[in-house]
């Protein structure tokens, strides 16, 4: 079974380290251009996963969760844009951050909090779901 299909399927992971591990072998199989919207409560493990993805796109620079900046753009061989929706309210102002004028192919924006731009979000985005189980671990579904 792919790593996709696992995570279609839903992963457990006890450590941080096993997040980034998984991270970072679904950034491989990661179609170019893509939106990824992560979903789950603080400490669901979100900035943990983008972290995965960052080094499996070789961006040695520390990732951490832009939640003053809003976003964040990294840069290795593929462009990650870390976005931290939790002080959006709209779409609108998603598009007055004007995002899209700093992607450059292959690029990937990550975007924790989508609900609160969930209008705006493509329809071909995919949707990680982030829970902490009652043993503490960590579910990772996607959903696309």
């Amino acid at each position: 079974m792919n790593v996709v299909d696992r995570f279609l399927q839903g992963v457990i992971t006890s450590s941080a380290a096993e997040t980034q591990a998984l991270a970072r072998m679904l950034a491989e199989h990661l179609p170019l251009d893509v939106v990824i919207a992560l979903h789950g409560d603080l400490g669901a493990g979100k900035t943990t996963f983008i972290q995965g993805l960052a080094r499996g796109w070789d961006i040695a620079e520390p990732v951490t969760s832009p939640t003053f900046n809003l976003f964040t753009l990294y840069q290795g061989s593929r462009q990650l844009i870390h976005l931290d929706a939790y002080r959006l309210s709209s779409g609108a102002d998603l598009d007055s951050l004007m995002i899209e004028d700093f992607m450059i192919s292959p690029w990937c924006l990550a975007v924790e909090w989508p609900e609160r731009i969930a209008n705006a979000l493509p329809v071909d985005a995919w949707h990680l779901f982030l829970e902490i189980t009652e043993t503490e671990e960590h579910s990772i579904r996607l959903q696309r």
